[in-house]
């Protein structure tokens, strides 16, 4: 599944170029019709409108029924990244250093599969999650699925 995911992020990042969208991450949910999930953010980050998710929509759909990288039938999914976006790149886990994450791992680490805390460090190859106060090195290319937990005000 990872491989499909890399093919479609590949073949659909020069569309999000070409409009001037980050393609944020790609998505896979199974059952008897997949859901191809898109998230996509403004590079300035001031985020994106329906209508921006409706055009990188039928950009993604013509490259997608040209490339063809999933075989069964599926449905398309444009979206923002939300409050809970995911984190699928280095550079998004560096942008949220000291903020609260949920990591959810391939493979056991120190005996867990998910971490949710605070994210201390953020390199190229690895992310520092404090969890009960004890810090564990997580290596994204072991990371089934990353997000920020999203923080609600109080103000309301």
């Amino acid at each position: 599944m990872a491989l499909t995911v890399q093919h479609i992020e590949d073949s659909l990042q020069p569309g999000a170029d070409a409009l001037g969208y980050e393609l944020v991450a790609v998505e896979i949910s199974g059952g008897d019709t997949s859901i191809l999930r898109i998230y996509i953010d403004s590079p300035s980050g001031k985020g994106v409108t329906i209508d921006d998710c409706a055009k990188a929509s039928r950009q993604f759909s013509a490259i997608l029924d040209v490339d063809d990288p999933i075989s069964s039938r599926y449905t398309l999914e444009v979206s923002s990244p939300g409050m809970d976006r995911p984190l699928a790149k280095p550079q998004h886990f560096q942008a949220v250093v000291g903020q609260d994450v949920k990591i959810r791992m391939n493979t056991l680490v120190d005996g867990r599969r998910r971490f949710t805390g605070e994210l201390v460090e953020a390199t190229d190859e690895f992310a520092v999650v404090e969890v009960d106060g004890e810090q564990t090195e997580l290596l994204y290319s072991e990371m089934d699925r990353a997000r920020l937990v999203p923080v609600y005000g109080s103000d309301i």
